[in-house]
């Protein structure tokens, strides 16, 4: 590891690591064409050097052996504990969190696990729904575990939107050690400076990480021309003033599809990459 004395701005890049052509299956998603770059190839072709490893339906499934032997190379890695929404293996209160633990065992570049998709969308409350995929209880736990690990500590990351900024949840969100903050929709990230501030009062002391997305998963649609690259320099700002510690890119399930918002990250990690943050 790296110490942050050493940072580059690329070092701070993740990607949000998910099956190859796993998000080509959500139809509202709307993608064109078709993704065959898996997480390890994004990574070299950008030169992103940490992956938030997370399952889908799709796929992975434990045991994790293999995907986190292609992720051994990577500088940092987190994975999964309960993967996205449509894992209902993981709903109430299971996880995959021993399954990450063995492979944290096994592979030291392994730094903690995520929750993604943990709190619910809109249309989840709306039809009566939990708030929440997991008790507190179960999330006390979970990170008990974690930073209880005997090789090093584990930390616990979050997933949080947008959309779910006024939701009573910041006593789940105060469990977790790192917040990563999601704008769902491109036509809200005209607030993203506003919200990545909010997200710190709400829950403060955490490490910050900034997603950013190369399409527009809320509406189905590309993010407008400029856009991609606006949001990173909103995340430059905040890295380089210590509010942010990275990004994340979501992901290689759509960089491979000509995307004009694949092209201009490419260009700004080749202008910023090698600055010290």
């Amino acid at each position: 590891m790296l110490s942050d004395n050493n940072m580059k701005l690329q070092d701070r890049l993740w990607v949000w690591g998910q099956e190859t052509g796993s998000h080509h299956l959500v139809p509202q998603f709307n993608l064109p064409g078709v993704n065959r770059m898996g997480t390890v190839e994004f990574c070299r072709e950008f030169g992103v050097p940490n992956c938030c490893r997370v399952a889908v339906p799709a796929g992975p499934f434990p045991p994790f052996d293999n995907a986190s032997a292609e992720l051994a190379g990577l500088r940092e890695v987190v994975w999964s504990a309960v993967g996205a929404c449509g894992v209902t293996r993981n709903d109430n209160d299971g996880s995959d969190l021993d399954e990450v633990i063995r492979q944290a065992e096994m592979f030291p570049n392994i730094s903690g696990a995520v929750l993604d998709d943990f709190f619910a969308a809109p249309e989840t409350l709306a039809a009566g729904g939990p708030m929440v995929r997991h008790s507190l209880a179960s999330l006390q736990a979970m990170r008990k575990k974690l930073h209880n690990f005997p090789l090093r500590k584990l930390d616990l990351w979050l997933v949080w939107y947008d959309y779910q900024l006024d939701y009573p949840v910041t006593e789940f969100a105060d469990c977790c050690d790192v917040i990563s903050f999601w704008t769902w929709e491109a036509e809200n990230l005209v607030n993203m400076e506003e919200n990545l501030q909010k997200v710190r009062l709400l829950v403060p002391g955490k490490r910050y990480f900034a997603g950013v997305y190369l399409w527009d998963y809320g509406t189905g649609n590309p993010l407008p021309d400029g856009e991609m690259t606006r949001q990173l320099e909103i995340a430059r700002k905040f890295i380089r003033t210590g509010l942010l510690e990275g990004i994340i890119i979501c992901s290689n399930c759509v960089a491979d599809l000509g995307l004009t918002t694949a092209d201009e990250l490419k260009e700004w990690i080749k202008i910023h990459g090698d600055e010290k943050v």
